[in-house]
């Protein structure tokens, strides 16, 4: 019996709420909870009330009614796809009732631009106390390519010197302007500034102001540019002898035309503003109007193709290995309704979930992805819907 409560109904919690319902074997009961009761029940019918067998409504930001829903659902497992200011409400709800945690994405403060694990990290010796698990950033990016690096270090590397984690859509889905995920969320992470590891320190760039052009596999060359994402911090945390660590992500110039001009007018901004006697943040209101992410996967068309360059030592010879997944927006609509980027993020959560219940991984305390072993969950990859491919080339695309 293994009882899972999955927090938000989003694009993401369709394909992680559907991936669990078809493993009965990992998850014989699954419950959902998100602010908005009509998206829990739509996900309801859709998967099966067989299999989703309670939804409900909970505001995430608010302790009290996390605790009380956990008390009544009595979950082995939240698994946490609300959003990244939630994080921390939903993991004090664990702790105060004894309930493992996994999540997606680390935690950011709601009134700032920034993304840390210190905030999470600082829960390590409450859980370990407690005897509870908490899994962090079990998605694609982090999660999947904090896996690859594990996965590398431990089959072709005595010493990992060189990281380089791109992140290629390159999909289309006939939108003049859309985000693939939560637009308030892609829109912060974007326009912050870049930050990257190098020779024991950080070093920060202008946002989208250093660029390579990149040949990604199944999907041809694309304009690719430096950000800062949250797997870095803990990759360079967990392997020390990471002499640079770096992500990219790649963006078309009609994305980045209207960013910039959204930007420029003060629409990105989560500053609150007075609007008719109300404090409404920008960036808020052009969630409100953009497409919902949930709503791209009909018609969307290509692939995604995430991985990650890995240079290092083995033998006292230096190479370099590049292990990516592509993902197909059409077949993942197929599948669970959903577009590629939704389907990279929700497969992990349910793999690392499945992981988790079985005691796979398990141990208390607060972990990252690449702290355990790589080799079950990169089987399971391969088995749920994101196969994987490593390739040892001459030389790394990045210069040193």
């Amino acid at each position: 019996m293994s009882r899972v409560l999955i927090i938000g109904a989003g694009g993401v919690s369709g394909v992680v709420v559907k991936k669990c319902a078809m493993l009965p074997e990992y998850f014989s009961e699954i419950h959902l909870a998100s602010r908005t009761i009509s998206k829990c029940e739509k996900l309801q019918q859709e998967s099966g009330k067989d299999r989703v067998v309670g939804v409900y409504t909970v505001d995430a930001d608010n302790v009290a009614e996390l605790v009380e829903l956990i008390n009544k659902v009595k979950p082995d497992l939240v698994i946490n796809v609300a959003l990244p200011y939630q994080d921390l409400p939903i993991m004090d709800a664990c702790l105060e009732t004894g309930v493992h945690y996994l999540d997606t994405a680390n935690y950011e403060p709601k009134d700032e631009a920034k993304f840390e694990y210190s905030w999470q990290w600082a829960y390590h010796d409450k859980f370990k106390e407690a005897g509870l698990m908490a899994l962090l950033g079990s998605g694609f990016d982090p999660g999947v390519t904090n896996v690859f690096t594990a996965y590398a270090a431990k089959h072709y590397f005595d010493e990992v010197h060189y990281l380089d984690i791109v992140d290629c859509n390159g999909g289309d889905h006939g939108q003049a302007f859309a985000t693939n995920f939560n637009p308030e969320i892609n829109i912060r992470e974007i326009t912050q500034r870049g930050k990257f590891w190098e020779n024991g320190e950080w070093h920060e760039t202008d946002p989208i102001s250093v660029r390579e052009d990149l040949d990604y596999p199944g999907v041809g060359v694309r304009a690719s540019y430096l950000l800062f994402h949250e797997e870095l911090e803990s990759l360079v945390k967990h392997f020390p002898t990471i002499k640079r660590a770096r992500f990219w992500m790649t963006f078309g110039d009609a994305y980045l035309n209207h960013l910039r001009v959204l930007e420029g007018v003060g629409m990105t901004s989560i500053k609150p503003i007075d609007y008719n006697g109300q404090q409404i943040a920008p960036l808020e209101f052009l969630k409100a109007v953009l497409p919902n992410p949930g709503s791209l996967a009909e018609g969307y068309e290509g692939m995604t193709c995430i991985g990650t360059y890995v240079t290092g030592i083995k033998d006292g010879k230096e190479k370099t290995v590049f292990i990516y997944n592509n993902c197909d927006h059409a077949k993942c609509n197929d599948e669970v309704g959903a577009q590629a980027v939704s389907y990279t993020t929700g497969v992990p959560a349910m793999i690392g979930a499945s992981m988790m219940l079985q005691g796979k991984w398990m141990k208390p305390g607060v972990w990252n992805m690449e702290q355990f072993d790589p080799d079950e969950f990169m089987d399971r990859l391969n088995q749920y819907g994101l196969p994987w491919q490593v390739v040892e080339v001459e030389q790394s695309p990045f210069k040193k």
